[in-house]
């Protein structure tokens, strides 16, 4: 199945035009970026000036929540005073259990959301056995509790939102389809029917996910459903839950970035647990690295039926090098090459301590598994855990006879000595001329390309290496030049994310020739491996970006549990604002901690909740006994 116009031509998928107020989207038009309010939407002076804050920063969609029918008709009283104030961007209410206030907020604004999970059903986490009648009859049910609504946005020109989260899937979908992304795709379609049905087509469509595969996945089979359909709506991209900080920017740009790569999506939210203006400027760098379509194509065509499966994960089969490929974790790469002189100190931006007073080095998590000398000298001995990588002629005249150090070649080496345990060779993608890698022996390709179109050259190379049955492992290696951090993070994981979702790279290496932070290009790297469920090396934080239905500060109480947590290597915690995000959006967490009522905390074991209404002044402390109740504390290590 087609998901996209090209898989080795970034060409953006062509939707319909939506008008929402007086805003197009689809079609031609530029993706939007948008955003959400925090505060209570009751509070009409604080919403509209946190609103104008957010469409200052860029922001051309502003959404607020509506939970009853109090908060969808005071949104008509914030509209009048943004217009009032010269400010017309549309305004959108997000709406969950409350059919009521759907049709209410839809009289008065330009678009409503709906979460065909619990906009006609009720949550139970039930197993029930449907026959095909009884499944039908559920159908039937459903359309008569969302006609109203559609009819609603019809005669007052209303556009909606169709947005499917998987943590937030019926009872009856999961009963059918389990939590997979097929079930996201066919619970947006039940509603999606029922609007063409009635001939209504103003709609947008979202499969959001906190699970960056399940989230491509689910975006990639959607649009497959669609094209089978004559269907072309436009396309809402946002990771759920991303969390704060670097975490957050890094697990968005995997996800929405993959899908923007291959010219899907006509609206962007980057879920942060930050201010909603922190949010546009990642959205529009986001779509700003993938705004120029590939108007030509030096990429050979590739004919026949595509190797791989986009729609599911299947890492590539390689054969174990050393400790890489096969089903070793990626490795991550550090580069110390463009340093005149290499020194102990360099080796903390990746990991490595070294203490002169017990003359011996200590590791960290988040530590290196490589590092790039090129044609330098290291006179003092380097930590065990860590390969040394140089190019083959100072390899062969300064390392050949140490441990754990390995060449690099430019090219297949024809008399040149290898190592016999592990080789590197660099390779340009754009090179398919690949015969020659198969009887290589101990060696691993450091892939690289020059293409603007990075996604698409690495994914044409990656089909070569199946046809040909090529299993020699690689290392995917990308060159930024530029100086802004945040920038250099999402370009990196946008890229790197998209290739590695779909099944491809034994490990990363970032580099950048503007020399910034080697622990700035670790921690990416290592986030970016997280990000993909790759390589697990730290604590996952679920968090909601907040809302006015949030019932607790959660920046604040994000930082404080990850003050307390963030040495639990692999564990997944959820932080929820409020019950609406609560056990069925955290989706894979492992532990929950879930606002419930003001001052009041359900503390949950993946979908059970086991404390409830614990004070909140206590939770952190309470979480904290939960996660030793089940095994999984670990006490932090003291530096020494």
């Amino acid at each position: 199945m087609n998901y996209c116009n090209d898989l080795f031509l970034r060409k953006r998928f062509q939707t319909r035009e939506v008008t929402i107020g007086s805003l197009k989207l689809g079609g031609n038009h530029p993706i939007r970026p948008q955003s959400m309010t925090t505060t209570d939407t009751m509070d009409t002076e604080g919403s509209v000036a946190q609103s104008i804050r957010m469409i200052e920063a860029g922001c051309e969609l502003v959404r607020l929540t509506a939970p009853s029918i109090k908060e969808a008709e005071n949104l008509g009283v914030i509209r009048k005073a943004l217009n009032e104030k010269g400010y017309t961007a549309p305004l959108v209410a997000d709406i969950h259990f409350t059919p009521n206030a759907a049709e209410v907020a839809a009289k008065l604004i330009e678009k409503v959301r709906v979460n065909p999970g619990n906009y006609a059903d009720k949550k139970k986490f039930e197993e029930i056995d449907y026959t095909d009648e009884s499944y039908q009859a559920e159908l039937a049910r459903i359309e008569e509790k969302f006609m109203p609504l559609v009819k609603i946005c019809k005669e007052h020109g209303t556009a909606m939102r169709i947005g499917t989260n998987h943590g937030s899937l019926s009872d009856r979908i999961l009963s059918r389809y389990g939590d997979t992304p097929q079930g996201m795709v066919e619970s947006a379609m039940e509603f999606l029917r029922i609007c063409e049905k009635h001939d209504y087509k103003e709609i947008v469509i979202s499969m959001k996910a906190s699970n960056t595969l399940v989230m491509v996945q689910a975006y990639r089979l959607l649009v497959a459903e669609m094209m089978r359909n004559n269907m072309n709506y436009p396309l809402h991209l946002g990771v759920t839950e991303a969390g704060d900080g670097e975490d957050g920017r890094i697990k968005s740009a995997v996800g929405i970035g993959t899908l923007l790569a291959d010219g899907l999506g006509d609206t962007v939210r980057v879920s942060l647990t930050e201010e909603p203006e922190a949010e546009i400027p990642v959205a529009k760098k986001l779509i700003a690295l993938f705004s120029k379509e590939q108007t030509s194509n030096d990429i050979p065509p590739f004919h026949g039926e595509l190797p791989y499966v986009p729609f599911s994960y299947q890492r590539r089969i390689t054969k174990e090098t050393l400790n890489i490929g096969d089903k070793n974790s990626p490795i991550v790469f550090a580069d110390l090459s463009q340093l005149e002189q290499i020194k102990p100190a360099n080796f903390f931006g990746f990991g490595y301590n070294y203490s002169t007073t017990l003359d011996k080095w200590s590791t960290q998590d988040l530590a290196a598994d490589y590092v790039y000398v090129g044609n330098k000298i290291i006179d003092f001995e380097i930590p065990g855990l860590l390969g040394l990588v140089a190019d083959y002629p100072t390899w062969q005249a300064n390392y050949k006879t140490k441990k754990h150090c390995y060449p690099i070649f430019s090219a297949i080496p024809n008399t040149e000595e290898t190592h016999t345990q592990l080789n590197f060779l660099h390779w340009n993608a754009n090179n398919l001329n690949i015969t020659g890698l198969k009887n290589l022996q101990n060696f691993v390709l450091v892939l690289h390309t020059n293409a603007t179109n990075f996604v698409q050259e690495i994914r044409r190379f990656y089909v070569e290496l199946l046809v040909n049955d090529i299993a020699i492992p690689v290392v995917l290696q990308l060159q930024t030049t530029t100086n802004d951090h945040e920038w250099f993070q999402l370009e990196q994981s946008a890229n790197l994310g998209a290739i590695l979702i779909d099944g491809m790279g034994d490990g990363i290496w970032l580099t950048n020739k503007e020399r910034l932070p080697l622990t700035l290009i670790n921690s990416t790297s290592f986030g970016i491996l997280q990000a993909t469920r790759t390589r697990i090396s730290k604590t996952e934080y679920i968090s909601c970006p907040s809302c006015g239905r949030t019932l607790f500060d959660l920046q604040e109480t994000t930082a404080k549990i990850r003050k307390s947590t963030s040495h639990l290597k692999g564990v997944k915690i959820g932080i929820m604002g409020c019950i609406v995000n609560g056990p069925g959006e955290m989706a894979d967490a492992d532990y929950g901690y879930v606002g419930t009522r003001p001052g009041k905390i359900h503390l949950y074991k993946e979908k059970t909740v086991i404390k409830k209404n614990v004070p909140e002044e206590q939770a952190v402390e309470e979480l904290i006994e939960l996660i030793k109740s089940y095994g999984d504390w670990v006490e932090p290590k003291i530096e020494e």
